[in-house]
């Protein structure tokens, strides 16, 4: 079968490997429809952790397929039924996996298609567990969105900043694929969105979407924008994941008590903080690192009521490295996807 394989720095091939031998007991085995580009493919592209790792390794660390056929044991699917993959290989066993929040697997073994080969392929065999059943009106590109995508934003916002509705926010790169899904989420439960974009093409389609207050940071400093809309209030919530370029500006867009939530740093991993600034505003910071299966599921619930993932390319297998490439130059609105 065919797989999109990296052997080094930014060397991608389409390769012919060997097919996965039938599934075992509690698997299923996936044929993989569609896959969503992160940007920890484009890290992983770059040469990040090769050390870590053993190339040629197959990429891909978001996908959704259709079941090809199951293992003893499995219940509640069948061959031909759409389902989302989690992105992760996790134990199953330790009380985080128990409780259903694999994002804090205690033996996780990686990453799919960044520690371990992932979904670029065309049949890959996976616990029953780690796939969600995809609504009939949601299609294979939009499943593809949800297991790092949507999920990741649903975590974000409802699991850990607990948005309420009518709260403002502030999404960073509202151009992105977890920013457009931030704004479309937030927007659907009546809260006021401010979002930063670096150009004015960007902007129109962020305000189509729904974003109140659109800010071009190349011309304007976010932070004293969102002070002045705000009448130097500050924001409810912050959805942080562009790092050190923006950190410090974040944290003064806050008001009082307001709550900021990371889950990326693709400007840089390091920023200082004033510790003085945190603990006389009651600021309250929160780490985030991909989801939990349960927000997969409501990831597919929402795309089936309408709130569906912004695209902004779809491409065929072959022509993976250019989706990277455009995602590594942002000029991006919304999610690129291969299809298989």
């Amino acid at each position: 079968m065919q797989a999109l394989q990296l052997f080094g720095d930014r060397d991608l091939r389409l390769t012919e490997v060997e097919p996965p031998p039938p599934p075992g007991p509690g698997e299923v085995q996936v044929r993989v429809r569609a896959v969503g580009l992160n940007f920890i493919d484009v890290w992983g592209f770059r040469g990040m952790a090769f050390a870590k790792r053993k190339l040629p390794l197959t990429v891909g660390a978001e996908a959704a397929g259709e079941i090809a056929c199951i293992g003893e044991g499995v219940e509640g699917l069948k061959p031909g039924d759409p389902v989302a993959l989690y992105g992760a290989m996790t134990c199953g066993q330790c009380r985080a996996c128990r409780e259903g929040r694999d994002n804090l697997c205690e033996d996780v073994s990686g990453v799919m298609g960044f520690h371990i080969d992932g979904f670029a392929r065309e049949l890959v065999n996976m616990p029953a567990r780690l796939v969600v059943k995809v609504p009939e009106s949601v299609d294979f590109v939009q499943a593809a969105c949800a297991g790092i995508a949507f999920g990741t934003v649903q975590h974000m916002l409802f699991d850990n900043a607990r948005l309420e509705p009518g709260e403002t926010i502030l999404v960073h790169a509202g151009g992105s694929g977890i920013g457009t899904a931030a704004i479309k989420m937030a927007k659907a439960i009546g809260c006021t969105v401010f979002t930063t974009v670096g150009d004015d093409a960007k902007g129109e389609k962020a305000r189509a979407l729904g974003a109140d207050h659109v800010i071009n940071y190349r011309e304007e400093r976010f932070e004293g924008e969102v002070r002045r809309l705000t009448k130097r209030k500050g924001v409810d919530v912050v959805f942080e994941h562009v790092g050190a370029e923006t950190w410090n500006g974040s944290l003064l867009c806050l008001k009082r008590g307001g709550r900021l939530v990371t889950c990326g740093s693709t400007s840089g991993v390091s920023a200082t903080i004033n510790l003085m600034q945190l603990f006389q505003q009651q600021y309250r910071i929160t780490g985030s690192f991909g989801c939990r299966l349960a927000n997969i599921r409501e990831s597919l619930a929402k795309m089936a009521e309408g709130i569906t993932p912004v695209v902004d390319t779809v491409l065929p297998l072959a022509d993976f490295a250019t989706g990277l490439e455009r995602l590594e130059s942002r000029k991006v609105f919304g999610k690129i996807l291969v299809t298989l």
